[in-house]
């Protein structure tokens, strides 16, 4: 196992699991989480096996830093690009990218969970784009992302009323492939077919 400040990777027979972590639980994707993240997909995708992304149980990410963010200023751009930067390269992997996601997946978290082939989803797993309660919309991709998988009209509604919507009503909307007690376990089932 490798462990750094943002995300522990795990080794297994044929595949990996990446594993969001942070000192508050939270997953938050900072600066230095994005440039953090970049890079290492950048080194597994040299020697590309199936990816596992995944949080803890009670968050898979709680987006970007807000704290960061109302602090942005000159440098909002660049941020946009790093965060773009991330998802494409998750998106661009050269072998699958299965999301497992448990509890809060909101804002840029969910952009990194749309840039995955698939979401597979806890029974109480949370999925939001809260930004336009904040006044913010995402720099990251999900716009684009999210439209192409559930269709215009349904992102829309999630981006402008900023709503919370559980693992039954995305898997609904068709944002999420399954819902599982442990969706760790039914990625590992579906990269092995």
């Amino acid at each position: 196992m490798t462990i750094s400040k943002h995300h522990e990777l795990e080794e297994h027979d044929g595949y990996r699991i990446l594993r969001l972590v942070s000192g508050d639980g939270t997953n938050r994707l900072s600066r230095e989480c994005v440039r953090e993240l970049t890079a290492a997909i950048g080194v597994l995708a040299r020697n590309p096996k199936p990816l596992i992304i995944t949080g803890n149980d009670h968050f898979f990410s709680a987006g970007a830093d807000l704290n960061e963010i109302t602090h942005l200023g000159s440098d909002a751009f660049d941020f946009a690009l790093m965060g773009q930067q991330l998802m494409q390269s998750i998106d661009d992997f050269p072998a699958p990218v299965y999301a497992a996601v448990r509890g809060y997946c909101m804002g840029g978290g969910l952009d990194l969970a749309l840039a995955c082939d698939l979401r597979i989803a806890h029974p109480h797993a949370i999925f939001g784009h809260r930004g336009a309660a904040l006044g913010l919309i995402t720099g990251w991709g999900g716009t684009q992302r999210l439209s192409r998988l559930i269709g215009k009209a349904k992102a829309l509604e999630m981006f402008v009323a900023a709503e919370k919507i559980p693992a039954r009503k995305a898997l609904e909307f068709g944002l999420v492939h399954c819902v599982v007690d442990d969706p760790l376990t039914k990625a590992n089932e579906l990269l092995r077919r």
